[in-house]
């Protein structure tokens, strides 16, 4: 590995100081200066230039070379131009090209709000990948990266961007957080970082994409129109795990909603787990799976309309279907009047054997102290997967990236200082409106939806109902296409998704550019 510092971005730190240090390190203004009646520019901050290193890894069967650069982009108030956050990113570009504006480039995002953009970045995408199990559980620790023969740097150039709050991603003061920490001010800021991006890096030219993951999917939706009404149409968009539409996973009194297209997602892990009868434990999953599509939403949903105005014969018809795609009992069906919460499920499927199932992917297992309890105690597809992306990430971006801090970098949680600001009136945030908006005005922007069959963080029914509820023209709605993985939320942690994710988005973008 051949580390590089630029001539050029050693000059603009000694010259021009036009970027980002804690507010301890900005200049002062002379003394004496007289200052202007009107609100005068912020102090000119220095900014730290980005540090640049060469690699090579084998990807898709081909040993590949490319430049990684990592660094921090300044997001600043076009009012006074202070710089009030700084957005870590890493960008990994192909070497050998000789013109970029052939060469696509892809914006990463992860989810939360709160989370870094490592998931994607070292689980899928990257060249590098946290080598986990082949079902996608942890193994023992030290843990390890390896190639990722998977990798999309084959395809396009990579940025994974960490927004404020996340990774090492900060504002620069206090005051400056709750600007970014809501669903608007985080499409402003991330949509401001992009259009720096193709600025600085001189890509306006290449055809544009996004990717997000969980909550990335809401920052992305919302982004492909607010870029677009800032002239930034884009090529394409990839949805994986999605949820545009809190109403369809946000389990609360006086809505049904998530109850009814959470309902198949429950009947994949019972399937898993083995919790059906013997009937359709024998049957392919995708065929039950159809058959409880059906269920939930010729009889289940309309049934939770008048739930409690139900015949004697309706309600028994009713819990003996609802237990038969469930495994659940009818006494505990009964007992909560058919609505059932994803803890609930999570803790009352597998209590039999003293185990809880996990939320983000529902294959894997968890032990609790209490097996007495109503809900599980953690969720053990999330412990699966924190410690080996928090080790490797750290110790990457340090030694092979060679990228040097003391800040904490923040992987999930904790970089979030104040409440996150939903930005809405109705209590269900959402972003399915611009991303059907940015549809109608860019009807060349292809969708590619990703959803995994054992995913209840955001259920892939959940994800199908918003897609057909953005009111298409059919010509418009065939720009998008879905994918199903037998998976969880991050379905690319289990070797065959990992491979499927990558062969279905090499279909996407080669059909993208073929207009």
């Amino acid at each position: 590995m051949v580390k590089l510092r630029s001539t050029f971005f050693a000059l603009v730190l000694l010259v021009l100081a036009v970027g980002a240090l804690p507010a301890s390190a900005q200049q002062r203004p002379a003394a004496g200066d007289t200052p202007r009646p009107t609100a005068s520019p912020a102090p000119a901050q220095v900014e730290e230039p980005p540090v640049v290193t060469k690699h090579s890894a084998r990807i898709g069967g081909r040993q590949l070379n490319y430049t990684v650069t990592t660094g921090y982009m300044p997001i600043k108030n076009p009012a006074n131009g202070e710089t009030e956050a700084n957005i870590f990113f890493m960008s990994y570009t192909l070497d050998g090209v000789t013109d970029r504006r052939t060469r696509p480039v892809m914006f990463s995002f992860n989810g939360g709000p709160g989370s870094a953009s490592v998931w994607l970045h070292l689980g899928a995408l990257g060249p590098k990948r946290v080598r986990m199990l082949d079902d996608g559980n942890k193994p023992p620790p030290p843990y390890q990266l390896v190639d990722n023969d998977h990798s999309w740097l084959d395809l396009t150039d990579l940025v994974f961007v960490d927004t404020v709050g996340t990774g090492y991603s900060r504002a620069t003061k206090p005051e400056f957080a709750s600007k970014f920490f809501s669903v608007n001010g985080d499409i402003q800021s991330t949509g401001e970082f992009i259009r720096m991006y193709l600025v600085r890096h001189e890509r306006w030219a290449s055809p544009v994409y996004l990717v997000g993951e969980s909550y990335g999917t809401t920052r992305v939706a919302g982004l492909s129109n607010h870029l677009f009404e800032r002239g930034i149409g884009l090529n394409g968009v990839a949805l994986v795990s999605m949820v545009t539409n809190f109403q369809t996973i946000r389990f609360a009194e006086n809505n049904d909603t998530p109850l009814v297209l959470i309902l198949p997602s429950y009947t994949a892990t019972a399937w898993y787990h083995k919790k059906l009868s013997p009937e359709l434990q024998r049957r392919p999953l995708t065929e039950v799976l159809r058959e409880a599509e059906r269920f939930a939403t010729d009889q289940y949903g309309p049934a939770l309309m008048r739930i409690d105005r139900l015949s004697a014969a309706e309600k028994q018809d009713l819990l003996t279907k609802f237990a038969m795609y469930t495994g659940l009992s009818r006494e505990f069906i009964d007992r909560n009047n058919f609505r059932i919460d994803l803890g609930e499920f999570n803790k009352e499927l597998l209590r039999d054997r003293g185990r809880t199932t996990g939320r983000l992917d529902s294959r894997f297992v968890g032990f609790d102290r209490d097996s007495a309890g109503s809900n599980p105690e953690f969720d053990p597809s999330m412990t699966a997967i924190r410690p080996p992306y928090t080790s490797t990430f750290n110790d990457y971006v340090r030694r092979d990236l060679g990228y040097k801090s003391d800040l904490e970098y923040y992987i999930l949680g904790g970089g979030i200082t104040t409440p996150w600001n939903w930005n809405t009136p109705t209590g269900w945030a959402e972003t399915t409106s611009a991303l059907s908006s940015a549809m109608r005005k860019n009807p060349y922007m292809k969708v590619f939806l990703a959803s995994g069959y054992y995913d209840l963080a955001t259920p892939y029914f959940a994800a199908d109902y918003t897609m057909s509820s953005m009111s298409l023209d059919p010509e418009l709605r065939r720009n998008i296409s879905t994918e199903y993985y037998e998976a969880g939320h991050m379905m690319y942690i289990d070797i065959r998704s990992l491979a499927k994710l990558k062969t279905d988005i090499a279909t996407f973008i080669r059909s993208s550019e073929a207009q």
